[in-house]
């Protein structure tokens, strides 16, 4: 886990180096939010919704009408029922392509990597994550406001025993909407 979380932080700042040199407005702050997550498919395994934190940093490099940005951040993800509470925490890094349009707002997609924090609570879970997101934001300032959804394309589950009982299809998903500060 520690080799995977410096190869993420040396990611994020090798882009921040890379954006610093070559861009033309450079922003870069912190941000914290809720996740409204689930498991796709989570009707059919009885499921519901599950609320948690979403926080970190982030770096962006705007170019007229075309930014990238990449974060860092922590977030809980998984599903409730009334038999179990699923609980997957992640550090991610998505990096996102952003157009801007009407002054203050932005189209965001992109792909995200995340990896299992609290894999010691599930040791046949599969450790890292690949997912999509897509979501519209807006700059208002320093304030930075985002609206995703997050599309994911790992099983969480890589256990036999699991995938039998009907979590073969299951996939993390959730909506997503944070607040953060830019400090630039």
């Amino acid at each position: 886990m520690k080799i995977t979380l410096q190869l993420l932080l040396v990611a994020f700042i090798g882009l921040l180096a890379c954006t610093s040199a070559k861009s033309q407005n450079l922003d870069f702050g912190i941000k914290a939010g809720a996740n409204f997550a689930n498991l796709s498919d989570a009707e059919s395994l009885n499921f519901d919704a599950k609320t948690g934190v979403t926080a970190g940093l982030f770096v962006a490099a705007r170019f007229n009408m075309l930014s990238v940005q990449a974060e860092l951040l922590y977030s809980e993800q998984g599903a409730e029922s009334s038999l179990t509470d699923i609980e997957f925490n992640y550090v991610q890094l998505p990096i996102l392509a952003k157009l801007h349009f009407l002054r203050v707002l932005n189209l965001q997609f992109g792909p995200q990597f995340g990896y299992l924090a609290n894999y010691d609570d599930y040791e046949n879970s599969e450790k890292l994550d690949f997912s999509l997101l897509a979501g519209l934001g807006a700059h208002l300032g320093n304030f930075r406001i985002d609206a995703r959804y997050n599309f994911g394309l790992t099983n969480p589950f890589n256990d036999e025993s699991i995938n039998v009982n009907g979590y073969q299809s299951a996939k993390n998903e959730y909506f997503s909407l944070a607040i953060g500060y830019s400090f630039l």
